[in-house]
């Protein structure tokens, strides 16, 4: 059977989410991950946007093995030069050239002609080649190109070196049988396609990017490009999960090769959701809350006897059955570090025994824990390392009859300052004023806040996540603690983190890695 190869640009177009800003060790965690579910390439970033994206991208190539590794490219040599300095020490990375081909991006936005389009074209492509044969074109908003000009240009950057000609619906203009028939005439009227895979890479402006994605497969491309949840630009790109699903529930019908591990699905999406404050919406497919639950009575028998009555999917699958192994306040080291290793995180010593402390602490006050509570004292921790400002004491007084109160001591190297601050919109926004007042920052913006209970019962985990906005630029900030006063002091803390970091960064002129 054919195969379908899975590119998978969340850490590139799905970070331009707005509000999405992911730091190197997130990009780093999601794309081992990416490497378990088996997805053919990772799109890492666009290394020359910055040196932050940089590093993220040359960190992801050195350390993550048996996948591609691509980074995205401007149709120019400085970009081409700074892609290759980023992926070379990768597994047969990949260069991504792009250039706008459509008749409005041409006249408005490069102010170029046909001619000259096709011209830098064949020009960076033959450029990428003395670095690497495995090089990808795309024809930016080619779903509005004139097809007789995409013939030419796919043309002659296939005699140039490109090995992957991309076609993307850029904009989410394309309704599926006029892009399938886009993707057909494509593969009968470029002599030399046969030299090259044909990819696709759709956009959901208006809800079709996975039908577009798959009327591409049916009229013969075989990359799909795809970012988990289907976050991306404005509406975002075909949803991995959605694609890879469909493909193998209806291999009946389409009768392809799917190589991915889809066990991994879930605990990817989690991921994703979790690094780019980012929730999945409960009625989302596949990977929704309520993707695999039955409230109603009629459901809820047929499921009874015979889960295929209402279930097309299998729930495990996509890897939502529940670890065995059952952790708590009595479990050592060793228990710990087993199911640690089993999530698949990789933690040096000292992290261990930090996460290993906060793991008695919290065993202390629940019967039992869970994957998700593990998963989040390991995010928690993730974000303390090399923290400007660290959490010493948080106190809150509140009632009907009291103005609250927060009490707050930060450290900030070796020094410890207090503060208290009194607000009448409640608790939270007194903690959140009592840090505004310590770090002295200007033109805090609180975006968002939102709570969710991530475990069951009276002693569930609660999981806030905050975005506040520091000089136009948003800040995300998350954690889980059965607390929520003090989740929510460590989520707003480690959004301030954020941006101090970045400040000092640029001010010392390194990126943090």
């Amino acid at each position: 059977m054919e195969r379908i190869k899975i590119f998978d640009t969340t850490l590139r177009d799905g970070e331009q989410s707005p509000g999405v800003s992911l730091i190197p060790e997130e990009k780093l965690l999601i794309a081992k991950q990416l490497a378990r579910l088996k997805v053919d390439v990772i799109e890492a970033g666009f290394p020359i946007s910055s040196q932050g994206d940089f590093q993220a991208v040359k960190t992801i190539a050195e350390k993550v093995r048996d996948v591609e590794i691509a980074g995205l490219a401007r149709a120019n040599i400085k970009d081409i030069d700074r892609a290759w300095e980023a992926l070379k020490a990768g597994e047969n990375p990949r260069i991504h050239v792009f250039i706008a081909t459509s008749p409005i991006h041409m006249k408005y936005k490069l102010k170029m002609t046909e001619e000259e389009v096709l011209e830098r074209a064949v020009k960076a492509v033959k450029y990428a080649a003395r670095y690497t044969s495995n090089i990808e074109f795309s024809a930016e908003d080619a779903s509005r190109s004139e097809l007789e000009f995409l013939y030419r240009l796919f043309t002659e950057v296939i005699k140039a070196g490109a090995r992957v000609i991309n076609i993307p619906d850029t904009v989410g203009y394309a309704i599926p049988e006029e892009f399938g028939r886009m993707v057909r005439n494509i593969k009968e009227n470029v002599d030399n396609i046969d030299q090259a895979e044909l990819s696709v890479h759709c956009h959901n402006d208006l809800g079709l990017a996975v039908a577009n994605s798959l009327a591409a497969i049916e009229n013969g491309a075989n990359q799909i490009e795809v970012a988990v949840n289907g976050i991306g630009e404005r509406a975002g790109n075909t949803a991995l999960e959605e694609l890879i699903m469909t493909l193998v529930t209806r291999k009946d019908y389409y009768n392809l090769s799917i190589s991915q591990d889809t066990t991994q699905i879930m605990r990817l999406s989690k991921m994703v959701s979790s690094f780019t404050g980012m929730p999945v919406q409960p009625n989302k497919a596949i990977v929704g809350e309520n993707a695999f639950a039955h409230e109603s009575g009629i459901h809820q028998d047929g499921v009874i006897k015979e889960r295929t009555t209402y279930e097309i999917m299998d729930a495990k699958s996509i890897g939502l059955k529940e670890n065995s192994l059952v952790l708590g306040k009595h479990s050592g080291r060793h228990a710990l570090r087993d199911f640690i290793s089993k999530l698949g995180y990789e933690l040096d010593e000292e992290s261990f025994e930090e996460v290993f402390v906060k793991f008695k602490d919290l065993a202390d006050k629940k019967k039992k824990l869970r994957s998700v509570d593990i998963e989040a004292l390991i995010n928690n921790q993730l974000y303390s390392k090399d923290a400007v400002y660290e959490l010493e004491y948080v106190s809150v007084s509140t009632g009907n009859t009291v103005l609250p109160t927060a009490t707050i001591k930060l450290r900030r190297d070796q020094d410890i300052i207090e503060k208290a601050a009194c607000s009448g919109d409640g608790p939270i926004d007194a903690i959140f004023q009592a840090i505004n007042e310590i770090v002295a920052v200007d033109n805090i913006e609180l975006i968002s806040y939102k709570i969710d209970a991530i475990t069951e019962g009276t002693d569930a985990l609660g999981e806030v996540i905050v975005k506040v906005k520091i000089n136009d630029k948003t800040y995300t900030g998350h954690s889980a603690q059965t607390d929520i006063t003090y989740a929510s002091t460590l989520a707003y803390l480690e959004a301030i983190n954020k941006y101090m970091t970045e400040t000092l960064c640029k001010n010392n002129n390194t990126v943090k890695v």
